[in-house]
């Protein structure tokens, strides 16, 4: 029985408009960048030295009056060995069937000979039209150590999401995250008496470097490290009033004599 697109797939079967590829994009680019110093009255060897291109190549520029003289969507003037199956394709990518293998298979059962390569190529295509059906991208480094340094009550629903499918495909960053939330954990509630010679244990064992380097410069100062996981009591307050008074100096420096700068220190809320 041969197939048969459906009425819906009928309908969305239209031929999207191909986004410029990566070469396309830099053909541009070039051109514009030779005709932008040939309108300066740059030689032909000034503009190869500039842009250091092959004198073949930037000669062949400056003949092209326009960039779409270079750029062709089939260079070779040949038919695409597609063409006579692109509304097949698309009806069958309306209707879910996104598999580049899958749909080559399916050519080949119809008869057509065509590589796999060309296939994935027209898929790509076009799932680049349709965000929806494209594979999502990995997360950058700083996006990460955010999700996994905010406070769990601020993290919204995606960030939950996405911090738990990267522990489960990650065993390294899944012990990173435990250890980075225990350490949390007793810096908020100032648990460090009853936690923090476990932590440092199981933190110098871990095979982050890291971690590892982190949990040996507390011994460095075990006793102050301890005391501020630990106690209520801090310096807070009396950095706070350090600060004030070398901002007052800054302010003050070279605008009046002690006695004014003194004042200030006193009576500045």
């Amino acid at each position: 029985m041969q197939w048969e697109p459906s009425p819906a797939a009928k309908k969305e079967a239209a031929l999207p408009d191909v986004p410029e590829g990566t070469r396309t994009q830099q053909t541009r680019q070039r051109h514009a960048a030779v005709h932008a110093l040939m309108a300066k009255g740059v030689s032909h060897s000034g503009i190869v030295a500039e842009l250091r291109m092959d004198p073949k190549t930037v000669r062949k520029y400056m003949r092209a009056a326009t960039a779409d003289e270079l750029v062709s969507s089939r260079p070779t003037g040949r038919r695409s060995v597609l063409d006579e199956h692109t509304a097949y394709l698309l009806a069958r990518f309306n209707e879910g069937c996104t598999s580049a293998d899958r749909l080559h298979k399916e050519l080949v059962e119809r008869g057509l000979k065509v590589s796999e390569r060309t296939v994935r190529r027209f898929v790509r295509n076009l799932r680049q039209n349709n965000p929806s059906d494209a594979t999502p991208q990995v997360p950058r480094a700083r996006e990460v150590t955010t999700v996994v340094l905010t406070h769990p009550d601020n993290r919204t629903e995606t960030n939950r999401v996405t911090l738990k499918e990267l522990r489960d495909r990650c065993a390294d960053l899944d012990t990173a995250c435990d250890l980075v939330a225990r350490f949390a954990e007793m810096l908020v509630n100032l648990r460090g008496e009853e936690k923090l010679v476990v932590w440092a244990t199981v933190a110098e064992k871990s095979p982050h470097p890291e971690l590892r380097g982190f949990a040996a410069g507390l011994s460095k100062g075990w006793d102050a490290v301890m005391a501020g996981l630990s106690l209520h009591w801090n310096s807070g307050p009396v950095e706070g009033h350090v600060n004030r008074v070398k901002m007052l100096k800054r302010q003050m420096c070279g605008r009046a004599k002690p006695d004014l700068l003194r004042k200030r220190v006193l009576l500045y809320r």
